[in-house]
């Protein structure tokens, strides 16, 4: 069974559905009305690596939002039902309601009563304020890394009007303020806890309360009695935990250890393992709005060459990525996500192909490259040796061998280095690379969040220092567009001209996969961002379908032999 996302009207896409019982199972459910959401229950996932902060405004990674988002609360979310996040999704959560002003420069938020923080202290406006003067770099206490900071930089002030109500003003009208505050990157901070408290211990007013965080071991949350959405969540408790390897990982969850997978991680042999160990295991690809892409340090040298730039960019046989990773569905696509996996802004192909390094002669595009690089003085027996950073994760190194083979084509020799996910971070901020393989997983399909976080002259992720004050008059111009159409053709423009600057070279949009034993419950991947879908509230297990065969319980030298253990 195949069902596919349209732009049109999207359905649920289910490219590995795994063994004939669970779509049984699933038929049966929806067959029996009687079957409803039962609470209880502790749902197990490994983490596919250590989280460097439980901080998620200080973190730019789904390994902080994934686990830590059910924490907290944001004044609105995309309605966690919903695959794609899109203006119709958005729903109230702190807040109950918000308007407009006529200028369309001041948005206000009524804000829920009788919401109280995990210790115990009540929720009111002045914790809106407090959140976004961190966030805004207006704050007494700053935040150590301020990824979002680029997000808000039309907001002037937050101010509160009364305990209930917030107003933000904005120095411009920007339309898709509401949508960056319905991301998983956007959760409300209480001001009575430090920021140094929430890197280890967070308090949130979420649906979770966190139990535990211990480093390189386990997360563990538990059930928030007081949530003030009456009869959520479902689950007792979330346990992640992080295990040796992505392979050991798998081959616990095919034996029963873990409910779920971490989302999108699945590769092709790992379907193969869970095929055999779990037959009944339902498997899910989606769309996921994740760019790989090449990062180029445009300030070191030989790389501040533009000419230099150009090669590489035309080096890369983006087909033969798609060809290679089709147990995914990877996708060619621009600066933002492609219209035909879930995007709602991407380039349509005929304009992308006109771009070069995008045109589908990867001989052509190769033998231009080779012919620059002669011009630069290099050739067959002058190759240009660099080392290619990227992040120790699967979802990275998978790709890099394939990356250093073309590179070798047009007489560049890369040498793989691989970062720990908290040194990749610090390494790009500070520009301590020459080339790196990237992924960019975008916070919200919107160009408002990719153009400004990733390519704006002062922003703090913007890692490769591209800096073209022409086309940041044309993020602003975009930005404040309230048509519809008029800030689509804006946004092309722009994304074709970040391609032709070879600004952050895509490569190719992943798809991903993600793997949950039939008994759980009510978990939607979202398809056009990776960070905003972990709220669990509705996560629920079904427990007249955890029968027989039995699952292993996990003894202590088990979880020695899937835990990693924490060192010095």
């Amino acid at each position: 069974m195949r069902k596919f996302y349209s732009p049109g009207g999207f359905l649920w896409r289910l490219s590995h559905p795994i063994g004939a019982a669970a779509l049984s199972l699933a038929l049966l459910a929806a067959a029996n009305p009687t079957l409803a959401q039962t609470g209880g229950g502790t749902l197990r996932i490994y983490h596919r690596d250590n989280p460097p902060s439980a901080s998620i405004h200080e973190e730019a990674t789904d390994s902080t939002v994934t686990p830590f988002m059910a924490l907290f609360n944001n004044l609105v979310v995309y309605d966690q039902k919903v695959a794609q996040n899109s203006d119709a999704s958005i729903v109230p959560d702190l807040a109950t309601s918000w308007r407009w002003d006529a200028a369309k420069t001041e948005l206000s938020f009524t804000l829920r009563e009788g919401v109280s923080w995990h210790d115990g202290k009540p929720f009111t406006a002045k914790d809106v304020v407090c959140t976004f003067e961190a966030l805004t770099g207006r704050s007494p206490e700053k935040l150590l890394r301020n990824p979002r900071r680029e997000w808000y930089r039309n907001v002037e002030q937050v101010a509160a009007n009364g305990e209930h109500e917030v107003t933000f003003k904005l120095s411009r009208p920007q339309p898709s303020l509401l949508a960056m505050l319905a991301s998983g990157y956007s959760p409300i901070y209480p001001c009575h806890v430090s920021l140094s408290q929430m890197r280890k211990a967070p308090i949130g007013t979420g649906p979770f309360k966190l139990a535990a965080f211990r480093e390189f071991l386990s997360i563990r949350l538990v059930r928030n009695p007081d949530y003030w959405k009456k009869g959520r969540p479902y689950l007792d408790a979330i346990e992640f935990t992080i295990p040796t390897s992505p392979s050991t990982a798998v081959l616990s969850f095919a034996a029963g250890r873990f409910d779920m997978t971490f989302p999108w991680e699945i590769r092709l042999e790992d379907l193969k393992t869970i095929k055999r160990g779990a037959p009944a295991a339902m498997c899910e690809t989606t769309s996921m709005n994740v760019n790989i892409n090449l990062l180029i340090n445009r300030t070191a040298s030989p790389f501040d060459n533009a000419d230099m730039r150009r090669a590489l960019n035309l080096a890369i046989d983006r087909q033969a990525f798609v060809e290679t990773f089709t147990d995914a569905g990877a996708e060619i696509g621009g600066t933002l996500q492609p219209p035909g996996g879930g995007g709602l802004w991407g380039l349509p192909d005929d304009q992308l192909q006109s771009v070069p390094g995008f045109t589908p002669d990867k001989e052509r595009n190769q033998a231009e490259a080779r012919a620059i690089m002669e011009k630069l003085g290099y050739g067959p027996d002058k190759r240009l040796a660099i080392k290619l950073s990227t992040r120790g994760i699967a979802l990275y190194t998978d790709i890099a061998p394939m990356l250093i083979r073309q590179l070798r084509e047009v007489y560049i020799d890369a040498e793989l280095e691989t970062l720990e996910t908290s040194r990749w971070y610090s390494r790009l901020s500070r520009k301590e690379y020459f080339i790196a393989l990237n992924a960019t997983g975008n916070g919200i399909d919107d160009p408002d969040q990719t153009l400004y976080e990733n390519f704006s002259c002062k922003s703090s992720r913007n890692y490769a220092g591209y800096c073209n004050p022409m086309i940041e008059r044309l993020f602003d111009a975009q930005s404040k567009e309230t048509n519809a159409d008029r800030r689509r053709r804006l946004v092309q423009e722009i994304d074709t001209t970040l391609l032709v600057d070879d600004a952050r070279p895509p490569i190719m949009w992943k798809r991903g996969t993600t793997c949950h034993h039939p008994y759980v419950k009510g978990h939607v991947n979202m398809v056009n961002s990776i960070h905003n879908g972990f709220r669990f509230e509705d996560v629920w297990m079904d427990k007249s379908l955890m029968v027989t065969p039995a699952r292993p319980r996990q003894t202590a030298a088990d979880a020695g032999s899937i835990i990693k253990a924490a060192g010095p």
